[in-house]
This record gives C-alpha cells, structure tokens and sequence, in this order.
C-alpha cells in the first residue's frame, strides 16, 4: 500500500473519529519512517479540514466533531514527542479564554480543538479570566492571536475592558473576540481585530491575521 493511500486512510479515520483506527495508522507510518510533520500535514489536517467545513456548513454537528476530535488527540499524542524532537513548527500559538464573570465554555472548547486540528497550538487560560491573566499569559507564552470568549450580554462589555488593557500595556498582538452575543459591529466598537460565527470561521481569521502579520 502506497503512503499516499494510507495518508487518505488516516484522513478517513479522523473524519469518521476512529480513534483506535487513527492510531494505529500512525504508528505505522512512523514504522515506515514518515516524518511526522509529513504526517499531520498530509493526513490529520486533511481530516480535520472536512470537519471544519462540514461543521461550519451545519453538515455535522458538536458530537461528531468531538468524536473527531478524538481520534485527531489519538494521533497527536502519538506524534507530539516525536514533532518535538524533528524541530518541527506548528502554524503558530493561539491564547484563548472566557472573559470574567463567565464560566461557559463549549464555544471556545470547540474554537481550541479545531485549531489544533488545524496544525496550532492553543494555550487555554479557561473560565473567569481577568485582564491581567490574559496580560501574563501573553507574557508567558508569546501568542500569535488572543481569542476572547463569552456566552453573556452582561459579560461580553469585559471584552473592551481587556483590550484597552492590553493596549495600554503595549501588548500589539491581533485580539479576535467571539461567542452567541457577540457581532462585527461589537467587535469594531471595542477595536478587536475580527470575530467569527462559528469554529471554522474563527480559524480562517486566525490564519489570515497571521498571515497579514507576517507579512507587515
């Protein structure tokens, strides 16, 4: 069987959250001497990239991108040592986070798990977070992107707070913001860099941001 086939195979897998299949399939094409970059360039991100479009088209909905998911944990767990020691890079780091006074996550759990998918790492600062723990984890790790989150009208007005704040403190990275209450109009009103309707749509601006980045 050809490497090419066992790429698509991979793909499949993922896309159907065959976990165990996932798997399986990578340890044999790192016993068949595959980089594993080549890898999740050419079978993981392929899978996921369907999921994506898929999700956001309301082809599939949350459970069978969670059972996909998995499978994908399946493989990068399988692969994550080995991509440390190869030196090779992900696409780049995403900080993501429910703003204070709101605990709801799912939004911005999915957000994380397609970004992954889709060849990031993602630092999740989880629920409840103030401004200066944004603050500390931009400091700490260096993102490419911040993603705040928040599911609540009464929450969503922190999101201004935590811009400016960042701002204040010469932090110059993109800031996207997202969540069911929150639109383009929001987003320009509080001078974040963007907002997406669902989790595919959030890493197509994440990609172009950094991409509008690198080039300036």
């Amino acid at each position: 069987m050809g490497i090419d086939k066992e790429f698509v195979m991979l793909a499949d897998a993922v896309i159907a959250g065959k976990h165990i299949e996932a798997g399986d399939l990578t340890s044999k094409l790192i016993d068949e001497s595959v980089p594993p970059g080549e890898i999740l360039e050419n079978g993981l991100l392929p899978g996921m990239d369907v999921v994506g479009k898929r999700f956001r088209d309301n082809q599939i909905f949350l459970p069978q991108v969670l059972i996909s998911a998995r499978a994908m944990k399946a493989s990068m767990k399988i692969l994550e040592p080995l991509m440390v020691g190869s030196g090779h890079k992900m696409k780049g780091t995403a900080l993501l986070g429910t703003v204070k006074g709101d605990v709801h996550d799912i939004g911005k759990n999915i957000v994380s798990i397609m970004l992954q998918g889709n060849g990031y790492t993602v630092i999740d600062l989880g629920t409840d977070c103030t401004a200066e723990k944004f603050l500390s984890g931009a400091g700490q790790h260096h993102p490419d992107v911040i993603g705040l989150s928040a599911l609540l009208t009464t929450t969503m007005v922190y999101m201004k707070t935590i811009i400016d704040f960042l701002r204040s403190q010469q932090v110059s990275i993109p800031i996207i913001v997202g969540g069911a209450p929150v639109n383009q109009k929001f987003a320009d009103e509080i001078g974040a860099n963007g907002t997406a309707r669902n989790a595919a749509e959030a890493v197509e601006l994440i990609t172009k941001l950094m991409s509008e980045r690198k080039e300036n």
